[in-house]
């Protein structure tokens, strides 16, 4: 990592982890209702040239940046920062927009787009992740006010939320172009770990880019037809032994992959 980017990170993850400590303050003439807000529109970007480091350091706390932010999901406590940072520089570079749709997280790739779900009040926003924070224990996400404002956060403060990273339709192409995708006519008699199953190309595809993210080799998409429809099977293989498959069983169960089990066509 380079002086510039240290710098660049760590004065930034310093500045948003003192939110706690200075007060913030909403905008005092933001008149937008919640339901006239728009969400952030998921697009291809760039990655952030300063805001991707390795690892930064926060009050003695290492983070560690995801590889890949595919199929990524969190459930935990939602803040927002607001006047106090408007206009300031954020991790990714650009500036800090209280009136946009844009939000902080501690280890994504920036930049990034979510859907934040507040299970409070089952509101739902998009937003594009381009800086780093919240740095309190529990909090997962830092919102913007606009974010909060949608969301119903900044009123509360806080709120129980879960996030999910949303794909760009150009990412799922390039997925699409990277899976091998198998029916079962062609998958006779091999070898497979199968990592999941969903209904929907989309979440397939998420999850086979997670994967990929991680390392894994051969992911690939077998595809049968259940009562009428379609059924999405995340798969690795074929794989030249039990004890091959053994190994790649116990590498995803290190990497919390849950329901996974091995599996051969015939």
């Amino acid at each position: 990592m380079s002086a510039l980017q240290k710098f660049s990170v760590l004065t930034f993850a310093l500045c948003l982890s003192s939110c706690g400590q200075v007060k913030d303050s909403a905008p005092a003439n933001y008149s937008k209702r919640w339901n006239e807000i728009p969400d952030a529109v998921p697009v291809s970007v760039a990655p952030s040239k300063y805001g991707n480091p390795q690892s930064y350091e926060v009050f003695g706390t290492t983070y560690y940046v995801r590889d890949s932010s595919a199929g990524f999901q969190q459930k935990g406590i939602a803040s927002w920062y607001g006047n106090k940072f408007h206009g300031e520089r954020t991790s990714s570079g650009e500036d800090y927009d209280m009136y946009a749709m844009t939000a902080a997280h501690k280890t994504l790739p920036i930049p990034v787009f979510v859907e934040v779900t507040n299970h409070d009040n089952g509101r739902k926003a998009i937003v594009k992740v381009n800086d780093r924070g919240p740095f309190h224990a529990g909090r997962i996400i830092d919102l913007s006010y606009a974010a909060a404002t949608k969301l119903g956060v900044a009123q509360a403060g806080t709120a129980n939320v879960s996030i999910r990273v949303v794909t760009t339709e150009k990412e799922n192409n390039r997925l699409r172009s990277a899976a091998i995708v198998e029916s079962p006519a062609s998958d006779n008699d091999k070898l497979y770990v199968q990592v999941a199953a969903f209904s929907t190309e989309e979440n397939a595809l998420q999850h086979l880019g997670k994967l990929q993210g991680e390392g894994f080799h051969d992911v690939r998409l077998h595809i049968e037809s259940k009562k009428g429809k379609a059924l999405y099977r995340v798969r690795i293989g074929p794989l030249p032994s039990e004890n091959v498959a053994e190994q790649v069983l116990s590498q995803l169960k290190q990497n919390n992959h849950k329901n996974i089990k091995i599996v051969r066509n015939n």
